[in-house]
């Protein structure tokens, strides 16, 4: 949950049980020295007779001993340049709040704030704040990100559609997202079939070595030779139109072989070339798709999700 810098007073009341509380951009945040105690009756009267600019929509508390409090205000007047305070919430008080200095995460970025939330320890019922890349601070308050299962074959290692997710994730202005990798091995697939020879898709799978000879369907072999196919369904066409048969064949097609469950899922499929698909809670990529077709999923996935 992200508080615009246009909200309204409605709008940053009754937070602290939302999850994923972020204020994007984080100049909503204002990190404030404090030498009161930290409760929240003392801190809800530090504010009283204050006023606050027209940006700010939270404040970080700190003391002298260490110690962290998490606070969202609103004012009168969001069009002036300052405005007296109007509404005070103490969201997270010293034992809810757990500080990291991390100069490799960007503050402006849901997914990372998650993801280094997860990587410490901060639980659901807590704050992680984070003086960041840049110097810069922000929080995430209750972090819950949502999961969503990368279902993707290998090699090549990392799997790309991995590698894709990730990337969007550094850049995308979408909720707190972690995904979770269900890696296929295709080598795994393949130790059961001892064959005398492979015909893999291309040369670009990282499936040279299996333990017998290996030949790439792309390349169009002149010899059709006792081999076993690892390939999807569009290898197989490519096949029948090369050689006018259908060869042995060990299924690598991710939305073949993942397994249902309940949570999100992303995986790609060869036989979509433009579009993406959703059956469900899964939404199918091309097996070619680029940043800008990932980042589209994974929006189509979460937008209808109501995390607040």
């Amino acid at each position: 949950m992200a508080i615009p810098q246009t909200e309204q007073a409605a709008g940053v009341r009754l937070l602290k049980n939302s999850t994923n509380v972020v204020s994007i951009p984080y100049r909503g945040v204002s990190y404030q020295p404090y030498a009161g105690q930290m409760t929240e009756a003392a801190i809800t009267a530090h504010f009283a007779g204050k006023e606050a600019y027209r940006r700010t929509h939270f404040v970080i508390l700190h003391d002298t001993g260490g110690h962290h409090a998490i606070v969202a205000i609103d004012v009168a007047d969001r069009e002036a340049l300052f405005s007296p305070i109007n509404h005070v919430e103490v969201l997270a008080l010293p034992e809810q709040c757990v500080f990291v200095k991390d100069p490799a995460t960007d503050c402006a970025n849901r997914s990372a704030l998650a993801e280094l939330a997860e990587g410490t320890g901060v639980g659901p019922d807590q704050a992680l704040i984070c003086e960041g890349k840049y110097d810069h601070i922000n929080f995430i308050y209750r972090p819950d990100p949502i999961r969503i299962r990368v279902v993707e074959v290998a090699p090549p290692d990392p799997p790309k559609l991995m590698g894709l997710v990730q990337q969007v994730l550094s850049y995308a202005d979408l909720p707190p997202i972690r995904p979770v990798l269900e890696r296929i091995d295709l080598r795994s697939l393949c130790e059961s079939i001892n064959p005398t020879a492979y015909l893999v898709p291309c040369r670009s799978g990282g499936l040279e070595d299996l333990g017998a000879p290996v030949h790439f369907l792309d390349e169009r072999p002149e010899q059709r030779l006792d081999w076993v196919l690892v390939g999807c369904e569009r290898s197989l066409q490519f096949h029948r139109h090369y050689y006018g048969d259908e060869p042995k064949r060990v299924e690598m097609c991710p939305r073949k072989l993942a397994k249902p469950v309940e949570g999100l899922t992303i995986l790609k499929c060869c036989l979509l070339e433009f579009d993406i698909e959703r059956e469900d809670n899964t939404v199918i990529v091309p097996w070619g798709a680029d940043l800008a077709m990932v980042e589209r999923a994974l929006r189509e996935m979460t937008d209808d999700i109501d995390r607040e």
